[in-house]
């Protein structure tokens, strides 16, 4: 397992305790059972393909199955590692070993060599191997020339291509090699053999930085060893969780505690603080992202109640503190923090302004309506019930209180079908906790806060139409139009109000409202996606039930695409990067460029030419 170096120089980490055996390849169990298995069985194929992500032993586990075949004493699952084949082979020097480099050797004159050679016997060994590596990397024409070769090569010929995206190999290559698809190594697999590495080295080094680094590596053995001949340059004989922080950029897992705790409360001024006393320390704006993003990943899992071996980024002593702030925050509200954090991080990696992107991510967050206790109250709504089932109790927010928009659960008449004005009667109790008694609006305070305006009288100024405290005016009984008293966008917003989602706000880009007879309303939409958003079935019914409840009639909802946005498609058609390069391709005279340089069109770039 562990090489030297023969001239004297420094053999990093990662070459020097390359794994030379099945048995010292870490966490890949099965690929090593099935390979070992074949060869007492007498059972091994022509082309095998190792699939799986960077780092987890695919080159290795190539090698030392050629060394198994190879082997002077073999074939055997335990190769000798004396012979000068399987020392010629370990560091890939062996003349009967050929290692290609598939993303620059790609072409169809290499693969025509590589046929040409494939026939001649090999120097000293039994069998005569090629290993290809970034197989994917080829190209079309290159596999349609191994193709013949591939499904029926001379006897002492062996074929094993390594790639990290199999979906890129055509299907007829596929089809011809037997493929083990290799795992993610276990966090407590690859902290296993850092602590080996680390007492070979003579480095003392603490179980929370071994674990910090284990976990940073996310499943990839080689990444982990890189982090580790980082801290072996970077300290002398002892590392601890600090160094580790402070060479990575990362946090530690207590900062991001106390921050996740600090945006529970909706305190966005001290969670700004904290984001900048951490970057003022040395903690990339980035990294603490990423471990933002990692920490609510595992707070989702404690709070559906998975075990600690299915956390990913925090240890087992974290549990009881993610435990707390998952039921403080609710599932709901996890969920949408994920996706703030997973977008503002894609966001972060193209943009010079990492650090404010941060922080408008983490005002956001502080910002988060209690999403678990809307949607008991938006289920309590679509019941029918005057009082909602009690909500959780959220902790007061630090921002200032600002008053909401009562809307009641109004009641609609069954015989003069009016509309009720939505105060409470006097027999329905009182709700004292605002998350019951105010609805879920886009864009509104959070549900939390208290609610001024039911204890303030009534005031005199008159309402705009579009408010929902506004009393709509008594529809007519005698089978008249249900908007003859009420401009129609006026009751529309007020339906957009009750329903107050992303429904809502696809709904109110609207070009136009007609109405069509006393029964169906049709909607005209500024863009072909809401439309297709708000015609779902679901939906649809939605907004028919809330007209009803404001009308007093049952009236069908349609929508409908402005004819500007139809034509603006028709007249700029748009395509797609794939299909741009794919027009391109059909061009006569790149067509014949690209049979003469045996290329391929891997981009291009519109040219816009000035008016002479």
């Amino acid at each position: 397992m562990n090489q030297t170096q023969s001239d004297g120089q420094h053999l990093v980490v990662a070459l020097k305790y390359r794994p030379q055996s099945f048995e010292s390849l870490v966490g890949q169990n099965h690929i090593a059972t099935a390979l070992g298995n074949a060869i007492r069985q007498n059972r091994v194929g022509h082309a095998y393909l190792f699939t799986g992500a960077r780092g987890v032993g695919k080159t290795s586990s190539a090698r030392i199955f050629a060394k198994c075949l190879n082997c002077n004493q073999g074939p055997s699952a335990k190769p000798c590692e004396n012979c000068d084949a399987c020392e010629a082979i370990s560091i890939g020097e062996d003349v009967d070993v050929i290692e290609i480099d598939g993303a620059s050797n790609r072409g169809i004159d290499e693969i025509r060599q590589l046929r040409a050679n494939a026939s001649i016997r090999p120097s000293r060994s039994p069998f005569k191997i090629y290993i290809i590596d970034e197989v994917h990397m080829l190209t079309k024409e290159a596999f349609n020339a191994l193709l013949k070769t591939l499904e029926e090569p001379p006897p002492h010929v062996k074929f094993i291509f390594c790639t990290t995206d199999p979906e890129k190999i055509p299907i007829t290559v596929l089809s011809r090699c037997q493929r083990y698809d290799f795992s993610p190594v276990q966090t407590t697999e690859i902290a296993g053999r850092l602590q080996m590495i680390a007492n070979n080295e003579g480095v003392e080094i603490d179980d929370a930085a071994i674990q910090l680094l284990a976990r940073r590596a996310n499943g990839s053995m080689r990444d982990s060893q890189s982090l580790l001949e980082q801290m072996l340059s970077f300290s002398d004989s002892q590392i601890s969780v600090d160094d580790v922080h402070q060479l990575l950029g990362t946090a530690d897992i207590s900062r991001i505690a106390e921050l996740a705790e600090t945006m529970a409360r909706h305190d966005a001024a001290n969670a700004l603080n904290q984001v900048h006393q951490g970057i003022s320390e040395g903690v990339d704006a980035g990294q603490l992202m990423g471990q933002l993003l990692g920490y609510y990943r595992d707070m989702m899992a404690v709070r559906v109640q998975c075990s600690e071996e299915t956390l990913l980024n925090c240890s087992g002593d974290d549990v009881l503190k993610l435990k707390e702030l998952a039921e403080q925050y609710g599932l709901e509200t996890i969920l949408s923090i994920v996706q703030i954090l997973d977008a503002t991080l894609v966001r972060m990696h193209s943009s010079l302004h990492s650090r404010t992107l941060l922080e408008v991510a983490v005002v956001r967050i502080c910002n988060l309506e209690h999403l678990d206790s809307m949607a008991d109250l938006v289920a309590s709504l679509s019941a029918g019930g005057s009082s909602p089932k009690p909500a959780r109790q959220v902790k007061p927010s630090g921002r200032p209180k600002v008053p909401m928009k009562q809307v009641g659960v109004e009641k609609s008449a069954s015989k003069k079908n009016e509309i009720v004005n939505p105060q409470p009667e006097p027999s329905t109790p009182v709700v004292d906790d605002p998350v019951k008694a105010s609805p879920p609006t886009v864009g509104s305070e959070s549900v939390n806060e208290s609610v001024q305006e039911t204890a303030e009288a009534p005031s005199t100024s008159p309402l705009p139409a579009s408010d929902p405290r506004r009393e709509p005016a008594p529809s007519q009984s005698n089978g008249s139009s249900p908007f003859a008293t009420r401009n129609v966008e006026d009751v529309w917003k007020d339906v957009l109000a009750r329903i107050g989602d992303m429904t809502a706000d696809m709904a109110s880009e609207y070009e136009k409202i007609d109405v069509e007879g006393d029964s169906r309303v049709v909607v005209t939409l500024m863009d072909k996606v809401n439309r297709e958003f708000c015609s779902k079935p679901e939906r649809k019914e939605q907004f028919e039930q809330y007209l009803q409840e404001l009308t007093g009639k049952k009236i069908r909802v349609d929508f409908l695409v402005s004819e500007r946005v139809i034509e603006n498609h028709q007249l700029k058609p748009t395509l797609t990067r794939v299909q741009q390069i794919r027009k391109l391709e059909e061009n006569q005279f790149v067509a014949t460029a690209l049979k003469i340089f045996e290329a391929e069109v891997a981009d291009f770039k519109e040219i816009k030419r000035s008016p002479r």
